[in-house]
Protein backbone atom coordinates (compact mmCIF):
# COMPACT_ATOMS: atom_id res chain seq x y z
CA UNK A 1 0.00 0.00 0.00
CA UNK A 2 3.23 2.00 0.29
CA UNK A 3 6.83 2.41 -0.99
CA UNK A 4 9.74 4.40 0.16
CA UNK A 5 13.65 4.48 -0.67
CA UNK A 6 16.43 5.51 1.39
CA UNK A 7 17.68 8.73 0.55
CA UNK A 8 20.94 6.42 -1.22
CA UNK A 9 18.24 4.52 -3.36
CA UNK A 10 20.13 1.49 -1.78
CA UNK A 11 17.02 0.19 0.02
CA UNK A 12 13.00 0.63 -0.73
CA UNK A 13 10.43 -0.43 1.87
CA UNK A 14 7.17 -1.92 0.92
CA UNK A 15 4.02 -1.95 3.11
CA UNK A 16 1.33 -4.53 3.08
CA UNK A 17 -2.58 -5.14 4.10
CA UNK A 18 -0.72 -7.61 6.28
CA UNK A 19 0.57 -4.96 8.56
CA UNK A 20 4.01 -6.09 7.38
CA UNK A 21 6.68 -4.14 5.90
CA UNK A 22 9.83 -5.31 3.35
CA UNK A 23 12.98 -4.65 2.68
CA UNK A 24 14.40 -5.21 -0.29
CA UNK A 25 17.74 -4.78 -1.58
CA UNK A 26 17.98 -2.55 -5.01
CA UNK A 27 21.01 -4.10 -6.35
CA UNK A 28 20.24 -7.97 -5.33
CA UNK A 29 16.33 -7.05 -6.20
CA UNK A 30 16.12 -9.63 -3.21
CA UNK A 31 14.44 -9.50 0.13
CA UNK A 32 16.19 -8.19 3.13
CA UNK A 33 13.74 -8.95 6.07
CA UNK A 34 10.13 -8.21 7.06
CA UNK A 35 9.38 -5.88 9.81
CA UNK A 36 6.19 -7.27 12.08
CA UNK A 37 4.36 -4.45 14.44
CA UNK A 38 1.51 -3.56 13.44
CA UNK A 39 -2.13 -5.02 13.67
CA UNK A 40 -3.91 -3.49 10.57
CA UNK A 41 -2.89 -2.10 6.86
CA UNK A 42 0.10 -0.03 6.78
CA UNK A 43 -0.87 3.16 5.05
CA UNK A 44 2.25 5.27 4.98
CA UNK A 45 5.74 4.48 5.70
CA UNK A 46 8.98 7.32 5.52
CA UNK A 47 12.80 6.65 5.45
CA UNK A 48 14.57 10.08 7.46
CA UNK A 49 17.30 11.60 5.96
CA UNK A 50 19.85 9.38 7.09
CA UNK A 51 17.85 6.39 5.81
CA UNK A 52 18.25 4.76 9.07
CA UNK A 53 14.93 5.25 10.64
CA UNK A 54 12.00 3.85 9.34
CA UNK A 55 8.50 5.40 10.56
CA UNK A 56 5.02 3.33 9.23
CA UNK A 57 1.65 4.53 9.93
CA UNK A 58 -0.93 1.80 10.08
CA UNK A 59 -4.68 1.17 10.09
CA UNK A 60 -4.01 0.05 13.86
CA UNK A 61 -4.10 3.79 14.48
CA UNK A 62 0.11 3.73 15.91
CA UNK A 63 3.50 5.07 14.15
CA UNK A 64 6.78 2.51 14.55
CA UNK A 65 9.84 3.62 14.46
CA UNK A 66 12.35 0.41 13.24
CA UNK A 67 16.37 0.41 13.19
CA UNK A 68 16.74 -0.12 9.74
CA UNK A 69 20.07 -1.53 10.55
CA UNK A 70 19.17 -3.44 13.21
CA UNK A 71 15.57 -4.49 11.80
CA UNK A 72 14.40 -3.75 15.24
CA UNK A 73 10.81 -1.72 16.68
CA UNK A 74 12.68 1.25 18.43
CA UNK A 75 9.60 3.42 19.12
CA UNK A 76 5.60 3.89 19.31
CA UNK A 77 4.23 7.10 18.74
CA UNK A 78 0.32 7.18 19.91
CA UNK A 79 -1.80 9.64 19.65
CA UNK A 80 -4.27 9.58 16.39
CA UNK A 81 -7.40 8.10 16.70
CA UNK A 82 -8.39 6.51 13.23
CA UNK A 83 -5.78 5.23 10.56
CA UNK A 84 -2.62 7.00 9.56
CA UNK A 85 -1.72 7.77 5.78
CA UNK A 86 0.52 10.33 5.27
CA UNK A 87 4.41 10.39 7.23
CA UNK A 88 7.05 12.75 6.28
CA UNK A 89 10.64 13.21 7.92
CA UNK A 90 11.38 16.90 8.38
CA UNK A 91 14.90 17.97 6.81
CA UNK A 92 16.94 18.67 10.32
CA UNK A 93 15.39 14.50 11.39
CA UNK A 94 14.20 15.53 14.35
CA UNK A 95 10.46 15.88 13.55
CA UNK A 96 8.03 13.47 12.27
CA UNK A 97 4.62 14.71 10.57
CA UNK A 98 1.98 12.29 10.53
CA UNK A 99 -1.63 12.91 9.29
CA UNK A 100 -4.42 10.74 9.94
CA UNK A 101 -7.82 9.98 8.68
CA UNK A 102 -8.92 11.10 12.00
CA UNK A 103 -8.76 14.89 10.26
CA UNK A 104 -5.95 16.02 11.96
CA UNK A 105 -2.34 16.46 11.62
CA UNK A 106 0.26 15.90 14.00
CA UNK A 107 3.98 16.92 14.90
CA UNK A 108 5.99 14.62 17.07
CA UNK A 109 9.54 15.82 18.33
Amino acid sequence: LAIAFTPDGQTLASASADGTIKLWDISTAQEITTLHGHNGWVYAIAFDRSGQILASGSADTTIKLWDVDTTQEIGTLNGHSDTIHALAFGPNNRTLASGSFDNTIKIWR
